[in-house]
């Protein structure tokens, strides 16, 4: 069975009306696309409008190989190119990872196609998993029997208290773990910048940037764990050749 795996990317770069940019975060796309690619993972990368999806600038930390590496390759100008969500099929993947980067309090909670394509990939035996404010995306997220996704599931994401000590409380539209918390998330937080990755069965969060290898790591051990469970009929295509393969 081909394994397919879809990271979703914002396509915000504005931080609200602060003037300042945002985008998705470097780390939390270069590790976990590395580590799933190394383990035979086909990706691919979408966003909500789709095109080029504008990376974060302050994430820019080349002396970190794999982010210079998966720069060196993958961006383009700004940003990413991506496909957009409203063109993905959610029965082509087994797992779905939502990057963070403070764009994503803006894009992500009331969209649409990725609630829907969460939902599917969920409910179809598949693997969730989010990093930092990827979370954001969890945030509306209902299941066919209406609850919330996160509804009663340990998890985590970038906290409250980092988000204020990074100055952006007054900033973003919400603050990401109380709105978790809100919707019945058994939220577990560790102390700022604690690499912490939580598994609830088919749903695995990050807590911030420092969590993104480690999060990489635990997808596909619990890809692998699951094994059978993942009965998917994936196609047989390969990924877009924007992406290298």
């Amino acid at each position: 069975m081909l394994k397919k795996a879809l990271i979703v990317v914002t396509s915000n770069d504005k931080l609200g009306n602060s003037g300042m940019q945002t985008g998705w975060y470097l780390s939390e796309v270069s590790h976990v696309y590395s580590h799933l690619k190394d383990s035979g993972f086909v990706i691919d990368i979408a966003s909500p409008k789709g095109g080029i999806a504008p990376v974060d600038k302050g994430s820019l930390k080349m002396d970190d190989p794999i982010n210079k590496y998966f720069a060196e390759q993958m961006i383009s100008g700004e940003g990413i190119p991506t496909v957009a969500l409203s063109g993905e099929d959610p029965e082509n993947y087994q797992v779905i990872y939502l990057a963070g980067g403070h764009g994503t309090m803006w894009d992500f909670p009331d969209d649409q196609d990725l609630q829907n394509i969460i939902k599917s990939i969920y409910e179809r035996n598949g693997i969730v998993a989010a990093v930092c404010h990827g979370p954001a995306g969890l945030v509306n997220v209902k299941l066919s029997d209406g609850s919330f996704l996160v509804e009663g599931k340990e998890m985590t994401s970038f906290t409250d208290n980092e988000e204020r000590e990074v100055g952006k409380d007054d900033v973003v539209p919400f603050m990401l773990q109380t709105k978790l918390q809100s919707q019945g998330a058994h939220f577990i937080a560790g102390k700022n910048w604690e690499n912490k990755v939580i598994i609830c069965e088919r749903l695995i969060t990050g807590q911030n940037p420092q969590s993104a290898t480690s999060l990489a790591h635990a997808i596909v051990e619990q890809y692998n764990k699951l094994g059978e469970n993942l009965r998917y009929q994936a196609d047989d295509g390969e990924a877009s050749d924007i992406w290298p393969v």
